[in-house]
């Protein structure tokens, strides 16, 4: 089996790793920084953890801080403009999963003919052309953004989160600091982890997995599944904050090798249409979609369950699956994970839109990796299912 696999060139991980970033730069001939970030994180001072090493570097950066959460086109060609007119040799998203995307998609709409629009690139297309490379520095354990070839912008006349997949989304290098992570809200800190769990989850259940995959995958749940709950209950847990870094992007070089699943396909029209966080979306849907695949991938979520812990290995597939299924649900309800319902989407509304968010959850391909692959009729089925009371 010949398998295809993509990675960042360089890696940096560990403690206190962003004061290297100017070294970073340095081994690959960059030193015209443009700080892709959002709003947050100028007016925190978040941002100041990369800034500071670049200026006291002497080089010369400037920082585009209008990023959104699901970021949108407007946002990208308002990102693409500010990149024309400077002289930058390189993006360096800063944030969470929105920087990163951004700075991606700023990169590849970019290296396009003028008047293109980003939806050009959605999938099927392939988007293997940046006009600068993309360096990341996460500051979530969660979208493994920094890992992986996807970047996914809101369209904002159709309200579709499209899915941009291709080498010009990969970055090539990650900086990788778990102190950034230490004064995240517990909220954000839990979904971003079952985010990377998801990641790690699909990757490892995928149509389109394979052995290396596979490793990413499996260690990826080995880390994340015993330290979430750590992380929730004691956000100063170094070890523990450690570990979910390293599993985060270990999950995304997972599902960057391996593509997601249905979770992923519905949870982005959730986003989209509610402005749902991407990690509590896929958190919503996680166990429902999870039991809907059991039958037909058992043997792997079985596996899944002893990986993580939750079940032994003397312990039978039927048995192993079941018990994913109910810890998933018990992980939802320990971090206070709400229903649709209860982050107060109107039911009306929600019921409405479900025929549209399921074929935009077809459309976006990543339901055909499950396990299980539905019609829009059963996504319709698993969206009422985890709408809730």
């Amino acid at each position: 089996m010949v398998m295809q696999l993509v990675a960042p060139r360089l890696m940096l991980m560990g403690g206190g790793s962003v004061a290297k970033l100017p070294e970073v730069l340095a081994q690959l001939g960059l030193s015209r920084p443009l700080v892709v970030t959002d709003p947050f994180m100028v007016s925190s001072g978040m941002v100041e953890r990369a800034l500071a090493p670049l200026r006291q570097a002497g080089l010369a950066f400037a920082v585009f801080s209008e990023t959104v959460p699901d970021p949108t086109d407007t946002v990208i060609e308002a990102g693409v403009a500010v990149l024309k007119a400077g002289s930058y040799d390189c993006l360096v998203g800063f944030g969470g999963g929105s920087p990163m995307d951004t700075a991606k998609a700023m990169a590849i709409l970019a290296a396009a003919p003028p008047g293109t629009h980003i939806r050009a690139f959605k999938v099927p297309a392939a988007a293997n052309t940046g006009a600068v490379p993309v360096i990341c520095v996460p500051t979530t354990a969660g979208t493994g953004s920094e890992a992986t070839r996807f970047t996914v912008i809101t369209d904002t006349v159709s309200d579709e989160k499209m899915l941009i997949a291709g080498l010009g989304a990969l970055p090539l290098a990650a900086v990788v600091d778990h102190e950034l992570t230490f004064s995240l809200p517990a909220r954000i800190t839990a979904d971003t982890g079952i985010d990377s769990l998801t990641h790690a989850l699909e990757a490892f259940v995928s149509k389109r997995a394979n052995a290396v995959s596979d490793d990413y995958a499996r260690s990826a749940m080995r880390l994340i599944a015993p330290n979430l709950r750590r992380v929730w209950a004691d956000p100063s847990n170094a070890e523990a904050r450690e570990a979910m870094m390293r599993g985060a992007t270990l999950a995304g070089l997972a599902f960057s090798n391996a593509s997601v699943a249905l979770v992923h396909g519905m949870s982005r029209p959730v986003g989209a249409h509610f402005h749902v966080p991407h990690g509590l979306s896929n958190a919503m849907l996680l166990p429902a979609v999870t039991a809907f695949g059991l039958e037909a991938g058992r043997a792997r979520y079985a596996e899944a369950a002893r990986v993580m812990g939750i079940a032994t290995e003397q312990e039978g597939d039927q048995s192993a699956a079941q018990r994913l299924v109910e810890e998933l649900r018990a992980l939802n309800h320990d971090l206070k994970v709400p229903t649709p319902a209860g982050f107060g989407i109107d039911a009306d509304k929600w019921n409405k839109l479900l025929p549209t968010m399921a074929q935009q959850a077809l459309a976006s391909g990543s339901p055909g990796n499950n396990p299980r692959v539905p019609d829009a009729d059963q996504i319709v089925a698993l969206y009422r299912e985890a709408y809730g009371r």
